[in-house]
């Protein structure tokens, strides 16, 4: 999840939105299944940024969650691949989630690469998974298979025929009237929303100040090395 991909996912959702709502609805999946939904957010960039291009990817995070978050559209994760972090984070803005079995991992792992996740991540995933699921959860940063991660509520549905479910899933909420389901829908989601857009800003200006300390930047840099190793 660059920052290029993050403003383009946004630009695409407006889009969309600014269609007919009334028909449209969006399964949100990956060409990249079976093997990732979404690897998540880019390390690189977080890696020696400059503070220009570390509070700019910051930004851009913060518009892709409102305008997912928060789109009147309906919107199903097809989780067709490992969604570790910010591939998780991804499906929890979504309506419904659906995965399909295999050996795809998910979870919001950061932990266990000295990062801590933003806390309206956690604020997510606690809202998905109940208090007590997301604090142990969270604290090991665990990455759970689709069984696993049904058994706890992270998913709706585990399914081989995932793109059908999916199809299934979505058509449910278009069935209802979008002036109701959307109303019903901000009214859920608009108190988290407010708060992470009002702090916007002073959000930002902290991401900068974690990410460029030594402990963060060392535990990124003995991530990105290991991956270089498995690539040779």
């Amino acid at each position: 999840m660059t920052k290029e991909f993050m403003v383009e996912l946004t630009e695409a959702l407006r889009f969309l939105e600014e269609q007919d709502r009334e028909t449209k609805g969006v399964i949100l999946t990956s060409g990249l299944g079976p093997q990732i939904f979404s690897a998540g957010l880019d390390l690189k960039t977080m890696y020696q940024p400059t503070e220009d291009v570390a509070k700019d990817f910051w930004r851009a995070l913060h518009d892709l969650f409102h305008r997912l978050y928060m789109s009147p559209l309906p919107i199903v994760a097809l989780i067709n691949g490992h969604a570790p972090a910010g591939g998780c984070f991804l499906s929890l803005c979504c309506d419904s989630r659906v995965m399909v079995p295999g050996k795809a991992l998910i979870g919001l792992n950061e932990v266990k690469l000295v990062i801590v996740p933003p806390w309206w991540f956690s604020v997510l995933m606690k809202e998905t998974v109940g208090p007590r699921q997301a604090e142990r959860h969270l604290q090991l940063g665990s990455l759970l298979t689709p069984e696993q991660a049904l058994n706890i509520g992270l998913v709706d549905f585990v399914a081989e025929n995932g793109e059908q479910v999916a199809i299934e899933e979505l058509g449910k909420f278009m069935k209802i009237a979008p002036q109701a389901r959307v109303h019903s829908k901000m009214i859920s989601r608009q108190p988290l929303d407010t708060i992470v857009e009002s702090g916007k800003e002073e959000d930002v200006e902290n991401f900068w100040n974690y990410i460029k300390t030594d402990v963060v930047q060392k535990g990124l840099q003995q991530y990105l090395d290991a991956l270089k190793k498995r690539a040779q």
